[in-house]
């Protein structure tokens, strides 16, 4: 078969899908993959094709400011746009037996009604049905530290999607509907799923697979625990918590590895101890095979990624969806959540109580077990051919 993905351009939404793109190829399905064209090393890895979508990836707001909220809103629907006239030329022309999307991918769902192809959702993150939607939960985790006003921006996101749908043709399609679709894959396991016991056979729940062709990776000199530190590669500008690392553990026996993102200047954080490395960017799978503790801001794919690595985690989470992350981490025994201020005692302190507390190791064991024994990527293979058989 010809199938189609669609993804928003960032690593936690498209890392997740290539494992399965990978095993659809190797079936034999030829993939056709639109996203950012940042990514085409990536896809092209797993054996599709790029289908380059043009612009630029819209930036993430740095903070819940409801004009910056806004903007973003904005922009993301002149992409939506660009997008969707893109894939409905190209897949009027070449037509894919499924259009399987990302569920943030707005033009994608719009597309395959326009063309009135089979859809499939592509779940990174906490999924929603019926009984439970991350969209409400979301806003209930945000509530205490939105602007007052914030309610009239959902009031204009919904005027914007209707206006869009409108030009295009299509039914208006709420950014925040937590509709299920007739098949869902959802990579994450249905014991980290809040409510899982009410997801019907709707939703497959494939967990994550192991990244395709990790590097090799060399950790620091010495014998002591490793501590990896990183708030993602998506809002990562946090100096004072870097500051609060380094501060945290310079000279003690911990080696510490810091990845700090490409929009924190190295020279803001201060002198790096000799038991310290900074680093733009790490590949996050390899260090974690080595590591002992992750302080991780909690975002989807990072929690999964320590989890089948076996590492307990330490979360410092910076946004609602990463709030409840580390809720379900802590629910789960798997780790704690660190306290909001940041302190370097603090950070030292939570550390070191995760590193020798032998509950949370037993459970990080156990969910390490639990996911070792499913192949996401077959799973999800198994059941884009069931559904479209």
């Amino acid at each position: 078969m010809h199938l189609a993905f669609a993804c928003v351009a960032a690593h936690g939404h498209i890392n997740p899908t290539l494992p399965m793109v990978r095993e659809l190829v190797t079936r034999g399905h030829r993939i056709t993959y639109a996203t950012h064209e940042k990514f085409r090393a990536q896809v092209e890895a797993a054996g599709a094709q790029l289908l380059p979508v043009p612009g630029e990836p819209p930036a993430p707001p740095a903070s819940f400011d409801p004009d910056e909220i806004m903007r973003g809103m904005e922009s993301t629907m002149d992409s939506a746009r660009t997008g969707f006239a893109l894939l409905v030329e190209r897949f009027r022309a070449d037509p894919p037996a499924a259009l399987c999307y990302d569920a943030m991918t707005l033009a994608a769902r719009m597309a395959a009604e326009k063309l009135a192809l089979p859809d499939i959702a592509l779940i990174p993150t906490q999924a929603s049905n019926e009984h439970f939607s991350l969209h409400e939960r979301m806003s209930g985790a945000a509530s205490s530290t939105l602007p007052a006003g914030f309610a009239a921006v959902f009031e204009r996101v919904g005027a914007l999607t209707a206006d869009l749908a409108a030009e295009l043709g299509v039914r208006r399609i709420d950014p925040m509907d937590s509709t299920p679709r007739p098949c869902n894959i959802v990579f994450i396991p249905r014991s980290f799923q809040l409510n899982g016991d009410t997801f019907d056979d709707r939703f497959h729940f494939v967990g994550p697979s192991p990244q395709l062709d990790v590097p090799d990776w060399r950790p620091p000199r010495g014998s002591g625990p490793l501590l990896l530190a990183s708030l993602g590669t998506v809002v990562n500008n946090r100096p004072a918590f870097f500051r609060s690392c380094l501060e945290a553990f310079g000279g003690s026996e911990w080696r510490v590895v810091l990845a700090i993102g490409d929009t924190v200047d190295p020279g803001d954080l201060g002198p790096v101890p000799d038991n310290a490395e900074l680093h733009r960017f790490v590949p996050q799978a390899a260090v974690l095979d080595r590591a002992d503790v992750f302080l991780t801001h909690a975002g989807m794919n990072s929690v999964l990624e320590s989890l089948r690595a076996g590492v307990p985690m330490v979360t410092a989470p910076q946004q609602p969806e990463q709030d409840i992350n580390a809720e379900r981490v802590t629910e789960l025994g798997l780790g704690t959540r660190l306290d909001d201020a940041h302190a370097p005692e603090d950070i030292r302190a939570t550390v070191r109580a995760v590193h020798r507390d032998q509950q949370i190791h037993a459970a990080v064991r156990a969910m390490r077990a639990e996911l070792h024994d499913r192949d996401g990527a077959r799973l999800a293979a198994d059941a884009v051919e069931a559904h479209l058989a």
